[in-house]
């Protein structure tokens, strides 16, 4: 569905004078607002009469938790229990919903769940006409008040336009930040608008934020590497213990009852300025010995890089070191436990 002579919603701003300025990762986000393309994020579309009950059996968030309000976090399994993709399930219209996910992984995603569709009365689509983009900041509530009559409140908050074209939904940190999803020629015009108020910012920013809210989204390095728990999703609503079945439910079960997960997503900090490359080791800097690999880094002031990693638990963890330079352990902002998805609300 992607159009080679469309231009982007930034071409559009650009030919009409009203893009933003340029900012750097490190933007003051308690007085300015970034709009951030979000370009590796896409929406795989479900729609038929089945989606629902298409969906219900492959994620591990029910479809009842999808609202016209709560747009849950989900994540899809082999059999064997391993994350093939994370992803938002956006809910359009009673036969119609989005995934937002991580786009060098969604045509495998697009494949695995292409085996199971085919029993159903339902289509998938990757639907690389439709653009998403972040915006973060303090000020976001001020800026969209006179353009977007509600906006979500709570994590995983969503709000979808009366003519379903237009989906908007907050993701998890203290800072307020959004994604908007719809036509390139539909953020244009509403980003003409405000465009006064925003600061365009890089896609690294976007990562950092990710970083201090504990989110990895699973890209293809990824897929297939580890259980839902070992990148914390049920801390973060993205699994039901309390729906039926779905490819895989059985041994994510298994591990969270049994207590069986040994690795864990755990936010670190080292000295430089430059992102590291994923998989690098987490080294114990006593025994020289790897206790994980990096999954997600980004420069922050200070000539810092914060990251996310998966690491083995450890009751006393020891001296760690990244590639020679020691590394700090971060609190991450909240508990390793389970959140019900059935809990959510905005």
């Amino acid at each position: 569905m992607s159009d080679p002579h469309r231009q982007t919603f930034l071409q559009q701003l650009s030919d009409e004078q009203s893009l933003p300025p340029q900012a750097e990762a490190e933007l003051d986000l308690q007085h300015n607002t970034a709009l951030i393309p979000l370009d590796d994020r896409v929406v795989l579309e479900v729609r038929g009469p089945d989606s629902d009950r298409f969906l219900q059996g492959q994620a591990s968030a029910s479809t009842a938790h999808a609202t016209s309000t709560i747009a849950p976090p989900a994540v899809f399994c082999t059999p064997k229990g391993r994350a093939i993709a994370n992803a938002q399930l956006i809910k359009l219209s009673p036969e119609c919903y989005w995934l937002l996910l991580e786009r060098s992984i969604a045509d495998a995603l697009h494949q695995h769940l292409g085996k199971y569709a085919a029993f159903y009365k339902t289509e998938l689509t990757l639907r690389d006409d439709l653009a998403v983009a972040g915006l973060a900041g303090h000020q976001v509530g001020n800026v969209l008040e006179n353009t977007v009559p509600e906006l979500p409140q709570a994590m995983w908050g969503v709000r979808v336009s009366a003519d379903e074209e237009l989906a908007i939904t907050r993701h998890p940190h203290d800072t307020m930040r959004l994604i908007l999803i719809a036509s390139h020629d539909r953020l244009a015009t509403l980003f003409k608008t405000t465009s006064a108020e925003l600061t365009l910012a890089p896609a690294a920013l976007w990562q950092r934020l990710d970083i201090e809210a504990g989110l990895l989204w699973l890209d293809e390095l990824q897929r297939e590497k580890w259980l839902p728990q070992m990148f914390n999703w049920e801390a973060l609503a993205g699994i039901s213990f309390k729906k039926g079945c779905y490819t895989g439910q059985e041994v994510v079960a298994r591990a969270h009852y049994r207590g069986q997960v040994k690795k864990r997503l755990m936010r670190l900090s080292i000295p430089g300025n430059e992102a590291l490359t994923p998989g690098t080791d987490v080294m114990d800097a006593t025994r020289e010995k790897s206790l994980g690999e990096v999954v997600l880094s980004a420069p922050t002031t200070g000539d810092h890089v914060e990251l996310l990693a998966i690491m083995t638990l450890k009751e006393d963890m020891p001296p760690l070191s990244i590639n020679g330079e020691t590394a700090q352990l971060m609190t991450l902002p909240y508990a390793l436990e389970r959140l019900d998805p059935e809990t959510l609300s905005d």
